[in-house]
């Protein structure tokens, strides 16, 4: 039998394909998934609509990449705990991770990449943007290459900013044995462990310092660094339909999904995969 190639539309110049001419229900070869990770290594984020996959069905697809993990928050569905429901209710004013940031990049091992399926979306609104992080790196000076190249920085999970998009979904079903603040420290710069590439791995949702200085020594940078990696020219977004899923690398990008669908609702359904100690 002859394999029908993927259909890739990239959406943005900075990152971001959509993949066509797969059905995600079947059972795929190796060839296919190997086709679809190097797009995925090339684009940075992929986007797949019309999928209707049942939970065990979106499990089974996500292992074909890496081993799922579960989050260390909030407890995942019923019968399905390494999927972690994301919702915004009708009366909600706050969305859950609304800020651009890194998945847990306060974990040791921050994970290697997402994926995230819409179950339910609002009539408009909910978007999601990516960054590339390859970018925010490269576009900086040499001297600033030169400066950040070597130097680490402390990542919190109780970081005030982040722990508001956090705090409705802790309360209604956090997990009994989550720490109250997991702290790690990783490279201010990362070396993507497939690509080769440098990227920068701060974000303003977890970092809060360099290692060996202040909080206040070190926000001047670190503001400045947050509000480069958010420039438009490294960003696409992505509008979601019932039935789509975005596979990110948590590597190299930030995403920020944007709250703009008050007296909506919103559900998303969440894996995500085991990863290595950033170098």
């Amino acid at each position: 039998m002859i394999r029908k190639p993927l259909e890739i539309r990239p959406i943005a110049g900075a990152l971001g394909a959509e993949i066509g001419g797969v059905d995600l229900t079947k059972e795929l070869d190796g060839e296919t998934i190997s086709a679809i990770r190097r797009t995925w290594l090339d684009h940075l984020v992929i986007f797949f609509r019309e999928q209707r996959l049942t939970p065990e069905q979106f499990l089974a697809f996500a292992r074909r990449f890496g081993k799922v993990i579960e989050y260390p928050f909030i407890k995942g569905m019923d019968g399905f705990p390494e999927i972690t429901p994301v919702v915004k209710l009708e009366h909600e004013r706050v969305n859950f991770g609304g800020l651009w940031h890194t998945d847990t990049a306060y974990l040791e091992r921050p994970p290697m990449g997402t994926m995230l399926i819409a179950r339910e979306v609002p009539p408009f609104g909910g978007d999601t943007m990516f960054a590339n992080m390859y970018l925010a790196y490269e576009t900086l000076s040499a001297g600033m290459r030169r400066l950040l190249d070597g130097v680490a920085a402390v990542n919190s999970s109780a970081k005030a900013d982040v722990t508001k998009t956090r705090e409705d979904r802790i309360r209604e079903g956090a997990k009994a044995d989550a720490k109250h603040e997991y702290v790690a420290t990783h490279p201010v710069v990362r070396t993507h462990p497939e690509s080769g590439r440098k990227a920068l791995y701060v974000n303003a949702g977890h970092t809060v310092r360099f290692q060996d200085m202040t909080e206040a020594e070190s926000a001047p940078l670190l503001q400045y660094l947050f509000a480069h990696q958010q420039r438009p020219e490294f960003t696409c977004r992505f509008r979601w339909e019932v039935g789509s899923i975005a596979f990110w690398d948590n590597r190299c990008t930030q995403h920020n999904p944007i709250n703009d669908y008050h007296g909506h609702r919103r559900v998303m359904h969440r894996v995500t995969l085991a990863g290595d100690r950033p170098r």
